[in-house]
């Protein structure tokens, strides 16, 4: 990270870590999900093809990252919960729920025409997050017996609310119909009148999905005349079961003991109260300047495996640009993004109200809509490149208390984005100048600014000022003003448009210039 006089703003950053012996469960939600659903044409009450998406992405979520011993699912929902020695990015709560949205999130998008092979995706799909400490497994007992009692009762509502819709009945006759009933008046509306066991429906409607990791006997190698050899390893399966905070489930599997501790015994008459008290929902500071502030996991890996450009990607960075872009137009408190490389920051306005303020909800809905978005986006930006695996981002939110101080912060990205980028050049000019890494990270060991665009000069005849000014400067998205002029010089409309610029927002220039944005973002009177 580059060095300069606004360094200090990383002291406004705090580290949400999860203390141990928590366990830690990150549950994800679909955002605006009833509205996707029926944008997509999906079947009421249940699609089959949706779910087993969902079942598809959490299985690999659970592939990639070790730590994840048991994920249960229903609907649009996915809770991930991890070994309890896990020290996954260290417990930090907005790293671990912001990695694990969207990575789901991208996955989600990345399969879909796997499970809807006719039909495009009609609509941008998105998630929230949050992290549940649970402080025993006693506590996660009760979690999953909660989630698993919605998941019944959900599906039990939405098929018969859905078989009297398909009968003829409004929706206000449906609710009305349904309202106040039991379980077993449910069970005897579908019998009685459309000949429906509800026992006998599909096990994954009414019992959701588990996912665990089991042991099995894996073939390395198979040598001529001789004996398969063989080792164990881990790999998800999925399950259903009639109560998997049951004792007898549970202890069924070695994994789940030995992982997160064995159930003494059953749990009866949950209430959701209790359970509700362990979710986090801590809510950012009011007054301050929030920045959500992404960077994609992993990129320098992503980038050699898609090939990007070095030391800058031209085409990497306008599909980057695009996403933050649909960012804004999503969320409206959005008021100015900042993006350079793999990262973005976007900030809020002061007073916003987004989600109430709960950091859980603002960074997860960003990252997971800015991950679904570079997926879909992917073929606009490299039709001749195929997506050989999903990206993912992660995200956490800073309260920066003053005007001054949120131009710090911007401008420490942006002088970040200079040093970074200058340095970039030069050691990819020595690589692809037969150097090696070792060889390039020598020769620039302890080099300054002018240093460095020296020897572009004097080595490549390059003028490091002539290079790209979206590599040097960065990006900079903001709605502004755009208004049209009558021929009589009189003002016909005036409306707000978002532009991608590549300007110096370090210095006073930029905010005189475009006063929306000083609007939006000047200090209460």
């Amino acid at each position: 990270m580059a060095n300069s006089k606004y360094e200090y703003v990383k002291s406004f950053e705090n580290e949400d870590e999860v203390m141990y012996p928590n366990l830690i469960v990150v549950r994800i939600d679909g955002r605006n999900f009833e509205r996707f659903s029926e944008t997509n044409e999906f079947e009421k009450p249940n699609d089959e093809r949706a779910l087993n998406l969902m079942n598809c992405c959490a299985t690999s979520v659970l592939e990639k990252y070790p730590d994840i011993i048991l994920a249960y699912g229903f609907s649009d929902e996915y809770s991930f919960i991890f070994k309890k020695e896990t020290k996954f990015y260290q417990r930090r709560a907005s790293k671990i729920l912001s990695l694990i949205v969207s990575f789901f999130t991208s996955l989600y998008v990345a399969n879909w025409r796997v499970f809807f092979p006719h039909a495009e995706m009609r609509s941008t799909p998105s998630f929230k997050s949050r992290v549940i400490c649970c402080p025993s497994v006693e506590v996660l007992q009760a979690y999953l017996a909660w989630r698993q009692r919605e998941c019944h009762s959900n599906n039990q509502y939405n098929t018969c609310f859905w078989m009297l819709i398909k009968s003829g009945k409004s929706e206000r006759e449906a609710h009305e119909i349904l309202k106040g009933t039991q379980k077993q008046e449910k069970n005897e509306i579908l019998f009685k009148q459309f000949s429906i066991n509800y026992k006998n429906l599909p096990s994954m409607y009414r019992q959701g999905s588990c996912i665990l990791k089991t042991e099995v006997n894996e073939t390395l190698k198979i040598y001529e005349n001789e004996a398969p050899v063989k080792r164990l390893r881990k790999k998800a399966i999925v399950v259903h079961s009639e109560n998997i905070a049951s004792r007898s489930f549970w202890n069924g599997y070695s994994c789940l003991c030995k992982e997160l501790g064995s159930l003494e015994q059953n749990v009866n008459n949950i209430k959701a109260e209790y359970v509700k008290s362990f979710q986090s929902d801590n809510k950012l500071l009011p007054f301050t300047w929030i920045v959500v502030r992404i960077d994609g996991s992993h990129f320098h890996r992503f980038s050699e495996v898609q090939g990007f450009e070095k030391p800058n990607d031209e085409q990497a960075l306008k599909l980057m640009n695009s996403c933050a872009v649909a960012v804004l137009e999503e969320f409206k408190d959005i008021v100015f993004a900042y993006g350079v490389s793999d990262e973005y920051s976007f900030v809020l306005k002061r007073n916003t109200q987004l989600y109430q303020r709960r950091v859980s909800e603002i960074v997860s809905a960003t990252v997971s809509f800015f991950s679904s978005t570079y997926v879909m986006k992917w073929k606009e930006f490299f039709p001749q490149k195929d997506l050989k695996y999903p990206p993912n981002f992660d995200g956490r939110a800073v309260c920066y208390p003053s005007y001054e101080i949120i131009r710090d912060y911007l401008a420490w990205r942006q002088v970040d984005c200079h040093i970074n980028n200058q340095y970039n050049t030069c050691f990819w000019m020595l690589v692809k100048s037969g150097k090696s890494t070792r060889e390039a990270q020598s020769i620039l060991k302890g080099t300054q600014r002018p240093e460095k665009n020296q020897l572009l000069c004097q080595l490549f005849a390059i003028d490091y000022n002539t290079l790209p000014i979206i590599f040097r400067n960065g990006s900079s998205v903001f709605w502004d003003k755009e208004t049209t002029v009558m021929d009589n010089g009189v003002v016909a409309k005036c409306h707000k448009k978002i532009v991608v610029e590549h300007l110096n927002i370090i210095e006073d220039g930029f905010w005189a210039a475009h006063p929306l944005i000083l609007e939006e973002m000047s200090p209460r009177s």
